[in-house]
């Protein structure tokens, strides 16, 4: 496991742009309006050969009552209590402030080594004279630093790799499943992960998008090993109307991207809207392994044991864009078969990686042609010559036909469907290629 280095302060001092520039990309949400980050964000840092992980807090604010700051403050205490190194980021142009010292006696408490990085010195050549007030801090020799134009950030991180301790080798995600935790606002996406975490991971609240970034949450148990990444619910475009939603919305497609399963959750209470069928589609188009997870189930009133069913061939019409999902009814709230969404993680992540040999294709083609015989237009019939598999993740095959033309859709959902049944390819999308051979060559 590699060493942890949490960034920490008070809101608005450009701990997220400093973040930002020590991890080489906008991981981070950056803007100019306190409060914007409010889950702990991890990303890889690489200096001098040493890497480690890099997290991101939301601002400290240490006497606050404010419920969203004040759940800020817990998830910067717990990334405190995982970290090896704290960076404790100031703002040189406000001085040091009330709040400053609260939270370098907070860190100063934990026992944990401390960089002091004061932030905003932008000018080239000497520090501003208020540099030198940050020494009352009690934490060491200040280093002065530029986030907006990188000054000092080297200094920085040699400073902060004094204090890691050698680095394991093995990277703890290489062999875990990426599940991507995707959803419209407010549906328990993070009330789920931290159920399956087993501990208060992701801030959850009843206020619509809570969760502004992807969160990455790693859990290992009897059925594997899992890294979770929580998304900002995804709004409609017309819904997102400021800069920091725009944002979210991008990290949930890139979370998307990332990942090897996508579980799209659902509200029971409200069912199938619109936008579920945006936030599905978009993983379907990925190629990715989906589970549809429809939460609340314990909410829902007058349940009889048709309740499920009837929900189930709702949904199934609902989702006839990806037909081979498969549905899970769950409560985040109470854990109500929470345990079986990790079997069926487990399932259709293998799914998704699956791979048939050249041979098994096309004796499935030979029987599938003398079933159902293929299509043909003014006396020319198509022929598929063979079939074979170019990749996986999703499974993609490749067709080669003596007229592209005479593929219909419907002949190729024929196809596909004799693929996933004989295969057993349960929520996986799966790719056609089709290819025309030259009539000579045929």
């Amino acid at each position: 496991m590699k060493p942890v280095v949490a960034v920490v302060g008070r809101p608005n001092v450009g701990k997220s742009t400093l973040f930002n520039k020590l991890i080489g990309q906008r991981l981070s949400i950056v803007e100019d309006t306190p409060g914007v980050t409010r889950d702990r964000i991890y990303a890889e840092c690489e200096w001098l050969n040493h890497s480690f992980m890099l997290v991101d807090t939301g601002g400290i604010e240490p006497q606050s009552d404010d419920v969203i700051l004040a759940q800020m403050r817990r998830q910067a205490e717990v990334a405190i209590e995982r970290a090896s190194v704290i960076i404790l980021v100031v703002d040189v142009r406000d001085g040091v402030t009330a709040t400053d010292h609260d939270v370098a006696q907070m860190l100063l408490k934990s026992g944990k080594p401390v960089v002091l990085c004061v932030n905003k010195c932008d000018g080239i050549g000497d520090v501003p004279a208020e540099f030198y007030e940050f020494y009352n801090l009690g934490l060491g020799d200040p280093i002065a630093v530029s986030s907006v134009h990188g000054h000092g950030t080297g200094d920085l991180l040699d400073e902060v790799l004094k204090y890691l301790p050698p680095e394991d080798e093995e990277d703890p995600d290489e062999d875990a499943i990426k599940v991507a935790v995707i959803g419209k606002p407010n549906v328990g996406k993070s009330s789920l992960i931290n159920r399956m975490a087993g501990e208060e991971r992701v801030i959850v609240s009843d206020i619509a998008g809570t969760t502004r970034d992807a969160v990455d949450t790693r859990v290992e148990n009897e059925y594997g090993k899992f890294l979770f990444i929580d998304t900002a619910g995804i709004r409609r475009k017309s819904r997102v109307l400021d800069n920091i939603e725009r944002y979210s919305v991008l990290r949930a497609y890139m979370a998307v991207d990332r990942a090897d399963v996508a579980v799209i959750v659902i509200d029971a209470t409200v069912g199938f809207t619109e936008q579920d069928s945006k936030v599905a589609g978009y993983a379907h188009e990925q190629g990715k392994a989906c589970i549809v997870a429809v939460n609340k189930w314990d909410a829902v009133e007058n349940k009889t044991d048709k309740t499920m069913k009837e929900f189930t061939d709702k949904l199934k019409v609902d989702f006839s864009f990806m037909s081979y999902v498969p549905f899970l009814f769950i409560s985040a709230m109470t854990g109500q078969r929470v345990n079986k969404l990790y079997e069926l993680i487990q399932l259709v992540a293998d799914r998704n990686a699956f791979r048939a040999t050249t041979g098994q294709l096309n004796d499935l083609l030979s029987v599938a042609v003398a079933r159902v015989e293929p299509p043909s237009d003014k006396g020319k019939r198509l022929k598929i010559y063979y079939m074979t598999q170019a990749s996986t993740k999703p499974p993609t095959f490749v067709a080669f036909v003596n007229r592209k033309d005479l593929f219909h859709f419907s002949y190729q959902r024929y196809l596909e469907n004799q693929i996933r049944n004989t295969f057993n390819l349960e929520g996986t999308p799966i790719r056609f290629i089709i290819r025309e051979r030259d009539r000579d060559d045929a």
